[in-house]
Order: C-alpha cells, then structure tokens, then sequence
C-alpha cells in the first residue's frame, strides 16, 4: 500500500514526521512547519489549505493518513468520493495520537489494516465501526482476501453483507480454495452454515450464499440461491508446452478454449508451469506477466517422476521428458487432480490440474 500522510498542525507535523518515517510513508505539510530537512527526507511542503492537496493524494495513493479532525476530512473529501471499489484508504489520527479512526473504504480500500497499522505504531486506540469487524463474522466485500481471493460475481454484495451482519441464515458454499477463512476465535455463529457445492446449498434455507468456487456457475445455479456472491480462489494450475516461437496470442486462446471447455473461471488460475527448456519462451513468458501468473518450470528429472496418463517417446528425444504439460500441471499444483492430463490445439499442449486444499 502507497500511503500518504498530512498534517496541519505543530503537534500532528511533529507525530507525522515519526509515523512517516516508521511507515515509509511521503509526508506532506505546512511549510510554516518547515524544518530545514524537507527536502533531504523528500517531504512535501504545501501553503493554504490542505483541501487543495487532496485530490492529487487520491488519485497518487492507496491510503492517506490525515492528522485534522474527523469533521474537518469529512467536508473535505465529501466532493472528490468516487466509490468503495477507487477511493482510497483514508484514516483520521487526531492531534494528540489518541485515537486512529477508519474514515473510508475499510474494506475493500484496506483503511480498517490501516487504522490498525497507525494505532500501533502511535499507541492511539484504533476505531473501526465496520459492522462485520465490530462483531468478529465474515467481511463479505473482504472474504478470502489474504487467500487472493477475488469476488467476480458480486451483484448481490451488499444484500449478502446486510444478511451477515443481521444474523439472517447464510452459506458459505466451498468448492475450492483455502478452508481455514474462519479466522475469529470465537466459534462460528449459527446463522452460518457451510455446504460443499453448489447442489447442495440449493437443497438447504439461506438468505444469502457466498460461494467459492473455480467453475463457472450456470444461470440455473444462480436463479436458485438466494443473493448469491461468487469468489475466486486461485486454485487452478495450467501446464503449457508448446513449439519454440509459438507467439504469445496462439497460446493464449488455447488457455481460454479450454477454460472455457471446462467451465472453469480464468479468475482461479494460480499459476502456468512447463519445462525448464521452455523458461526463457517469450509467448509463455508474455502470457504469465500479461495475466499476472507466477511461471514455474522442471527439469525433465522431475517431470519423469510425476504421474502421466500417457508417457511420450516422441518427446522424450526433444525434451528428455516423457510429457510436459501433465507433469508440470501436476508437480505446480503440490500433487494436485489433473482435470485435462492433455489436449493438443496448433502449436500448444495445455493440461490443467486442481490444487487440493484439503477439508477444515
């Protein structure tokens, strides 16, 4: 997180100068608070209201950490609030460090970390009014977060929130993913029940469904949960072999056919593998750092001692493999169930494989 923090008075330039160089944070004020170091710590000094500087910190920054009060950064910020998905974190610190309060974009913005963070650092008392943190259940808008889950279906987001925090009866619906989300350590209330697919949480009386899963869900199956929210866990491994050269657009679409083929969501992939002769391949390479996945590679040793469903001597004479995408598809996902052992389309060999998580 890029984190700013203001100030406007003597004593809150004074906390900020410490918290900044704490956080690692820019610092920004007053230039009647000029101390002579300014521009040796790269310190921002402004004259005439701090209201000017902070559309600029909105669009630079991920959080802002403001030393004024809470009325104050209200009125301020009022007139450049976009929504809870761009704002930025915005946390509130008064002038004697007493209290860090969670202003904007707890959530989603990570303004509640940040307040956390601040209060910490400064011994202020941390105040987060966040009803899914006031009453330790789960943040709908934050579900699996730490996980790198992401919520692609998310229409029903603040149905599904109002029936968590009002006790109304929920499922968690897991099919994939991390299990150990529960992470208060309180048990889990009763109104929050868990089923293990999507058949059967629609046998089962909820008022709201998250579900986390890699498939792609059809319309029958959203039509029948009620205010239903799809996560995506990264629980997908692709396997890639292909021809030296295969530009990075070819390989791309035999991934999305066969996701596509699979129902599974791009979303839930965690990563590509191949051999260890393929790591240097420009279209593998581009397709991993355009989709942000990390690209793991084996030598021919370790793909001979995985599983395969058919051992290729063809390959063997290129590679010193007897496969390349099962192999890798498998070894990538810890061991994983390989879903496509292989499928050949053009230049491009593609097996894709499921991270098992295990059960809670």
């Amino acid at each position: 997180m890029k984190v700013a923090i203001a100030s406007i008075t003597k004593h809150g330039t004074e906390t900020a100068r410490k918290l900044a160089e704490e956080m690692q944070a820019d610092l920004y004020y007053m230039r009647k608070f000029c101390r002579g170091d300014e521009e040796e710590r790269g310190i921002t000094l402004f004259d005439g209201s701090v209201r000017l500087q902070l559309p600029k910190l909105f669009k630079e920054y991920d959080g802002i950490v403001l030393i004024i009060s809470l009325g104050a950064v209200v009125r301020m910020i009022a007139p450049i609030l976009g929504d809870k998905k761009t704002d930025p974190a915005v946390v509130v610190l008064d002038d004697r460090a007493e209290h860090a309060i969670s202003v904007l974009s707890g959530h989603i913005g990570g303004a509640n970390e940040l307040t956390h963070r601040v209060a910490e650092l400064t011994g202020a008392r941390p105040v987060i009014t966040t009803a899914s943190d006031v009453q330790k259940t789960i943040p709908v808008d934050m579900f699996g977060r730490e996980f790198g889950w992401k919520f692609e279906y998310d229409r029903f987001l603040t149905q599904a929130a109002a029936a968590v925090v009002n006790e109304e009866p929920v499922l968690v619906v897991q099919e994939s993913g991390e299990p150990n989300w529960w992470k208060h350590e309180r048990p889990m209330p009763a109104h929050i029940k868990t089923a293990a697919s999507v058949k059967e949480a629609l046998e089962m009386r909820h008022n709201a469904a998250l579900i986390v899963t890699h498939r792609l869900l059809d319309a029958e199956e959203l039509d029948g949960l009620h205010y239903p929210v799809v996560y995506r866990p990264k629980s997908i491994v692709l396997g890639i072999g292909c021809n030296r050269g295969t530009e990075a657009e070819e390989i791309e679409q035999v991934i999305d056919e066969a996701l596509r083929d699979l129902a599974l969501s791009k979303t839930s992939v965690q990563s590509i593998a191949s051999i260890d002769l393929k790591k240097d391949e420009e279209g593998i390479l581009a397709v991993a750092e355009k989709n942000n996945w990390p690209f793991f590679t084996f030598s021919p040793e370790q793909l001979n001692k995985a599983p395969m469903k058919e051992r290729s001597e063809t390959v063997f004479k290129y590679t010193g493999a007897y496969g390349v995408s099962e192999p890798a598809a498998y070894l990538a996902s810890k061991g994983g169930e390989v879903i496509l052992p292989k499928k050949k389309n053009g230049n491009v060999t593609i097996s894709v494989a499921l991270i098992e998580f295990g059960t809670k």
